[in-house]
């Protein structure tokens, strides 16, 4: 059955080449990663909400809260068991950072698992309370389709590429029925290297996805629509955009020291276990928590403002102001933390779902602190809509992705100006004290990441010693004679021999003057006796495999040395790299990155 579908496929690929021109097959190919793209953020948003509907309003009681403390480590175990037991012969990476990986490093293949399995884990972690959000795994099954698709007919990385990114495309439209910020959404975090072309394909798969979306599924995320007046002070969105800018600086660091912490306990099941236990005790503390938390923001948006309170163990405090005002600001970075150990403890979501709750939380605090002490009379959910689009700009350094969903997803285009201002101010405070967003912080320190402003020092940080060392050397032995390898040495074609013992341990390296010398001599005695550990010349300047190659390049401009032997352990010979040969793939890969897109 297998073969017969791959012969229809080929069969398929040589018409479609010979009567459909590449350009066209694109748009095609876009529209039809843009409809599974769809389909798939849908299946994902409806189970998630049939698991998370059923546990949180269909079981009642008045201390119902209590079973938020068992629902997150119950989802986290399944995560985990489904993981192991499922995908157990591929590797399965969360989240945004792996696409972004896979774009610099892998020509943009994904495994096609992907394309359900982040679908089917994060609904059984969201759905069971794990505080995370779904536009992360609805991206990735989407990405890995338009992956997949390509590969399938055998385009090459530019194409491939593209593809990927309108599946990112699509999981955001489908996810927040917002096609414009799925767009500029794979322009601003997927493509690094964008180029006019690249707009037509990723409007009509985020276009599609958000029509097949809303047929599927027809339950937009939030309700509201922002009347024409703006009313509230610019100065205020000034300073509340410099505290936003801020939180999210608190906010990436939050997520970094818990996922370190996290990665102390090797073990995934106890990991998961003491991550659902800290999860599970900040849910029944904090109802908001659970899940996606759209719920509570959706509530807020409507006015009522007390539903914060509800199911938990305060509700009986609710006509306080100054409790509500505490209980959520608590709530606001609970959520921080919350969504981090929800990631770090073997559950699967993304970030782009807390970055929108967190932001709703902020704005809700500031406006509603600053009217209850009568310092103004702010819309606060003006300053809601604000708190979104700051938090995702800040978060994830993409301010036009958080101005446009944030507009898109609440009807807020009255507020575009304030928009533009909170998100640009929250970008800048967030990119001057973090170079990099939270999804491309970790690939930075690895180098795994393409830098578009930096795009030179990028290049050369991908690049790898082992796979640049160049081996067409001959080898000598310290207890040889250089007339025994005359003719070895005479025929080579490089001029400088490494000297290695029996044992692969590099002792030195001679150069072809000096064994010259002796094979060419006219002292019979001095060849008979000088053997070639007599001549070797001990080296200096000997790297190790792992070096980076930023400092190798650095190590040759200060000594003016265009090759060096590489060791491995204990000093093991290896080979050579050459000014050169890395010169040479250098280029390459700056060739690659420039055809991106």
């Amino acid at each position: 059955m297998y073969d017969q579908l791959l012969r229809y496929i080929i069969r398929l690929n040589h018409w479609r080449k010979r009567h459909i021109s590449q350009t066209t097959f694109l748009i095609i190919a876009a529209a039809i990663v843009g409809t599974l793209g769809g389909l798939a953020s849908s299946i994902l948003k409806r189970l998630t909400h049939l698991v998370a509907n059923f546990l949180q309003n269909d079981l009642q009681g008045q201390y119902k809260f209590y079973l938020y403390f068992f629902f997150p480590i119950i989802g986290l175990f399944l995560t985990v068991f489904y993981i192991r037991l499922f995908i157990r012969k591929h590797t399965f990476r969360q989240g945004i950072p792996p696409l972004i990986k896979s774009i610099s490093k892998n020509r943009s293949r994904l495994d096609f698992h992907n394309a359900y399995s982040q679908i089917i884990s994060s609904a059984i972690t969201v759905g069971m309370g794990g505080s995370a959000g779904l536009e992360s795994p609805a991206v990735s099954s989407g990405a890995s389709i338009g992956s997949n698709i390509g590969r399938l007919f055998g385009l090459n990385y530019r194409e491939t590429t593209l593809l990927l990114a309108c599946g990112g495309a699509a999981g955001i439209s489908g996810a927040f029925d917002s096609p414009i910020a799925g767009m500029v959404f794979a322009i601003e975090v997927l493509l690094p290297a964008f180029s006019i072309p690249a707009i037509t394909p990723l409007l009509i798969s985020s276009a599609i996805a958000s029509v097949v979306s809303w047929m599927v599924y027809n339950r937009p995320l939030f309700h509201y629509v922002a009347d024409g007046r703006i009313q509230d002070g610019f100065w205020y969105y000034i300073l509340f955009g410099i505290l936003a800018g801020f939180y999210t600086v608190y906010y990436g660091y939050m997520n970094e020291l818990i996922h370190i912490t996290m990665r102390k306990f090797k073990n995934i099941y106890v990991k998961a276990t003491i991550g659902g236990l800290a999860l599970g005790l900040m849910v029944a503390l904090f109802p908001a928590l659970y899940g996606e938390g759209y719920i509570t923001i959706q509530k807020l948006l409507d006015g009522d403002f007390n539903s914060l309170l509800s199911n938990s163990l305060f509700s009986n405090y609710s006509e306080y102001s100054w409790v509500l005002i505490i209980f959520a600001t608590l709530s606001l970075f609970a959520k921080a933390t919350a969504s981090a150990v929800t990631l770090s403890s073997g559950g699967n979501g993304g970030m782009f779902g807390p970055s929108v709750v967190i932001g709703g939380l902020l704005g809700f605090i500031f406006a509603y602190t600053f009217n209850q002490l009568g310092f103004g009379h702010l819309d606060v959910t003006h300053f809601m809509l604000a708190g979104m689009a700051a938090s995702v700009s800040g978060v994830m350094h993409a301010p036009l992705t958080g101005i446009f969903l944030s507009a898109e997803i609440t009807g807020g285009y009255a507020l575009m100006v304030p928009l533009m201002i909170v998100a640009a101010i929250a970008y800048f405070i967030n990119k001057a004290i973090r170079k990099y967003s939270i999804y491309t912080k970790e690939l930075a320190e690895e180098g795994e990441l393409i830098d578009a402003e930096n795009k030179d020092t990028s290049v050369l940080m991908q690049l790898r010693l082992k796979h640049l060392l160049e081996k067409d050397f001959v080898q000598l032995k310290p207890e040889e004679f250089p007339m025994q390898r005359k003719d070895d040495i005479i025929h080579s074609t490089r001029t400088i021999f490494p000297v290695v013992n029996l044992n692969g341990k590099f002792l030195g390296i001679l150069t072809i003057e000096d064994l010259l010398e002796v094979i060419y001599t006219n002292d019979p005695a001095k060849i008979n006796s000088l053997m070639v550990g007599d001549l070797v010349q001990p080296t200096q300047d000997v790297i190790p495999v792992n070096m980076p190659m930023k400092e190798v390049m650095q190590l040759m401009d200060k000594k003016d040395i265009h090759i060096l032997p590489v060791t491995g352990h204990n000093n093991t010979y290896l080979g050579f790299v050459t000014r050169e040969g890395v010169f040479n793939k250098y280029r390459q890969l700056l060739r690659k990155q420039n055809d991106l897109i």
